[in-house]
């Protein structure tokens, strides 16, 4: 069975498995009413056989609400926050609209008139929880035969050898749960790629009709912005008479405009491709989500941040503080406040890249980077409005002033405060990764921000904390040392070989 049928069948199956458990959350909310005198003891107990109409009604229209949010949809990676956000609004929104049609369609049926307006609450409530339960374990189901029977895999196929192309493939190959079965590379010299010498390189775009069809390849993807609109067009010519599905990795400009809209001028028709969401009364809810945050956040953690600066100072001589000054909003410097990690003398040999084991490092500041404990300081940052929760990470002033010059639209990335993590990070762009990349993942949380936005990244962030996601990433840095001209725009691969791009002494910028 190829993908497309897997797909479909798994999409089928969800549809019905959703209905099963609508129709279970029913039933279990009329035995809770039956069974439980709240608000009020129920006079007239009818049988449930009686509500069938009911409950065909709510089913077909959660179902449908579901189908228009496109959560029958399959996709690669999904993110449990937009799913659980999903199914809340879509029975929201589908228990009102049954109720509306069975209210008009059956109004003088004293069944429905006596329907109990708890039973409503119950079943409402009972449907979130079976779904979401309903949908990790399908989720796991398909995750289960992913990994030990390769059911779902596809064969993939990447177009080009420049830094994109190895960002795709590095991302391609650290996260096995995408369903991707890497076969090879295609690129304009033939030539394998230095950094990754393990990855076949199956020929030159012209050869694509043949490769596709000798590979069985079930999707392309064409990782070469740098190559232009042209270049990407011939390419795309070679594959219109093959069965493959293509995608294209954007370039700075396509991602800016992805999602353009018209405007206009007195009459005069123009073209708006960026619309910062963190504007208006936004404005005043980002600010206080971080400050109730941050609040709540310094009163749970200051147990925390006492052992912790008692810690510090007891093992080595220095304050418990590292403050160093970064760029925030706007580009207006201000004190970053951190734990020190490293020795009080880390730079009296002048400022450095850090380094994996870096000696400068404090055994105990070892473990503080390692569950991110140094950063939790920058919730005294967000308190006082200097840093945000969510955002991008602040660099220092003589890093951004040599970012500005080299990347697009790097300083848009200051239209908002700096965060204590951001949608950059939780998706894997830290500091050994092209400052182009991740400024790209800056200007999408700028024009995309909502507030599930900021809690999903929240969420992420504590869950990869946890898992120590990134202990991998880590160990794959080379303790030796490359300016910093050198590190802009590189991406995963060819940084795997030197330090990881923080900043001086205690300063990590991920």
């Amino acid at each position: 069975m190829n993908t497309q049928k897997l797909r479909t069948l798994y999409s089928v199956t969800l549809m019905l498995l959703d209905a099963l458990l609508i129709g279970i959350a029913f039933i279990l909310a009329y035995r809770l009413r039956v069974s439980l005198n709240w608000p009020e003891p129920l006079v007239n107990v009818v049988s449930i056989d009686l509500y069938a109409s009911l409950l065909l009604i709510q089913i077909l229209s959660i179902v449908a609400t579901l189908f228009f949010y496109r959560q029958y949809y399959i996709v690669r990676a999904a993110s449990r926050v937009d799913q659980i956000y999903y199914i809340i609004a879509a029975v929201t929104l589908g228990v009102l609209i049954s109720i509306a049609i069975y209210t008009f369609v059956f109004k003088n049926d004293p069944v429905v008139l006596d329907f109990p307006r708890a039973m409503i609450i119950y079943a409402w409530f009972f449907d979130i929880v079976l779904l979401v339960i309903g949908r990790i374990l399908h989720q796991s189901l398909r995750s289960w035969l992913l990994k030990s029977r390769g059911i779902g895999k596809d064969r993939l196929l990447v177009v080009g050898a420049d830094d994109m192309a190895k960002i795709v493939l590095q991302r391609v190959l650290w996260s096995p749960n995408l369903g991707y079965e890497l076969i090879g590379v295609v690129n304009q010299d033939g030539q394998p790629i230095p950094e990754m010498p393990e990855i076949p390189i199956l020929g030159m775009p012209e050869e694509l009709p043949h490769i596709i069809e000798d590979y069985k390849v079930d999707e392309l993807l064409i990782a070469m912005p740098e190559k232009g609109h042209r270049e990407t067009v011939r390419i795309l010519a070679y594959c219109e008479t093959e069965h493959v599905s293509v995608k294209i990795f954007p370039d700075v400009f396509e991602y800016v405009t992805s999602q353009a809209t018209i405007d206009d001028l007195g009459g005069l028709p123009l073209l708006s491709v960026r619309d910062n969401a963190l504007r208006g009364y936004m404005l005043i809810f980002k600010r206080l989500m971080d400050f109730v945050g941050a609040a709540i956040g310094l009163i749970l953690v200051s147990p925390i941040m006492l052992f912790t600066a008692i810690a510090i100072k007891l093992e080595s001589p220095g304050p418990a503080f590292f403050v160093q000054e970064r760029m925030g909003l706007d580009g207006r410097p201000f004190k970053m406040i951190k734990f020190r990690s490293m020795r009080k003398d880390a730079e009296k040999d002048g400022p450095g890249w850090t380094t994996e084991n870096d000696p400068r490092q404090t055994r105990f500041g070892t473990f503080l980077r390692r569950f991110e404990l140094d950063e939790l300081p920058n919730l005294i940052n967000v308190l006082l409005g200097e840093m945000s929760l969510v955002g991008p990470r602040p660099e220092q002033a003589h890093y951004v002033a040599q970012f500005r010059e080299t990347v697009p639209q790097y300083m848009a990335r200051h239209r908002e405060r700096g965060g204590m993590t951001g949608w950059a990070q939780v998706n894997g762009l830290r500091g050994d990764t092209s400052i182009t990349e991740r400024t790209k993942y800056d200007l999408w949380y700028s024009a995309n921000w909502s507030i599930l936005l900021d809690i999903k990244i929240i969420l992420r962030t504590l869950w990869q904390i946890v898992e120590r996601k990134n202990s991998q990433r880590k160990k794959t840095v080379s303790p030796t040392t490359t300016p910093l001209e050198d590190i802009i725009g590189r991406p995963l691969s060819e940084q795997s070989s030197m330090s990881s791009p923080q900043s001086t002494a205690d300063s990590k910028n991920n």
